[in-house]
């Protein structure tokens, strides 16, 4: 089977329950050896949007309501905006197998891979947020995340610094601060479910971090000098802090490299 085929079939899928399950058999038949990465059938035309469902509704990110901060419903938004991180990091992981043909097979694993515990992410949120009264799609949410990655869409390495390298990079930073906020909320559980996802988020970071470092040494560029322009490139501020530096360190991208962006 090939492989872009059978990937654009699940990243343009708009049921959320198909689309998880997708991405789970997408990892079962690579793993399986059912799908062939250099299939030279091209599954065109190539896709601009990833599927959705209807709501949440999507926004600018400036018409974005201010969010209640406090009580259930502050909770509640506060998961729904992590589920819609998740489902938004699911596309971008399929996406990833998906738009970059002729990369090596180690490639495609591991965003297949990615794809399939971003799944497993959002059911983890989605669950919690059904326990606590709400669920996926009950609040609007913005589509900038996406609308950032596409603009990498021309070349894997500028997709790979700003994604995994900046985006979920930065989740590994944010991530503690969450944790104590549902603790706040008395949510156990909810900072339980956010120690599954930064534990792989680390791997997700290093692998993006890995195929940086290879891409980078393809071309003979210099990744702490590349990262920055692409950065920059991509219209992101540098990163600020406070970073955690001990998952950073465990995803092979230590805080000591974001010096040349200014990061602080």
């Amino acid at each position: 089977m090939n492989l872009q085929c059978a990937v654009r079939a699940v990243l343009a899928e708009t049921d959320v329950d198909a689309k998880l399950a997708g991405a789970d058999r997408l990892w079962a038949d690579w793993q399986a050896g059912r799908l062939d990465p250099v299939a030279t059938q091209r599954a065109d035309p190539m896709l601009v949007e990833a599927g959705r469902p209807p709501r949440p509704e999507l926004l600018p990110a400036r018409a974005m309501p201010r969010r209640e901060l406090s009580g259930p419903a502050g909770h509640r938004a506060l998961i729904h905006a992590l589920c819609h991180i998740e489902f938004t990091a699911i596309n971008l992981a399929l996406d990833a197998a998906y738009r970059f043909p002729g990369m090596a097979a180690a490639f495609y694993a591991d965003w297949l891979q990615i794809a399939a515990e971003e799944a497993l992410h959002f059911r983890l949120l989605r669950d919690h947020l059904r326990h606590l009264g709400g669920d996926y799609g009950d609040l609007p949410a913005h589509g900038g995340l996406w609308e950032t990655a596409m603009a990498t869409a021309h070349d894997p390495l500028a997709r790979m610094a700003v994604v995994p390298r900046y985006f979920e990079a930065r989740g590994l930073d944010v991530t503690p601060g969450i944790q104590a906020k549902l603790r706040g909320y008395g949510d156990a559980a909810g900072a339980a479910i956010l120690d599954v996802i930064l534990r792989d988020e680390v791997g997700h970071v290093a692998a993006g971090d890995r195929w940086f470092r290879r891409l980078c040494g393809e071309r003979g560029l210099v990744p702490a000098q590349e990262w920055p322009r692409l950065i920059a490139a991509a219209g992101l501020p540098a990163p600020r802090g406070p970073f955690n530096a001990e998952a950073r360190a465990r995803a092979g991208f230590p805080v000591t490299e974001l010096a040349p962006t200014g990061a602080n």
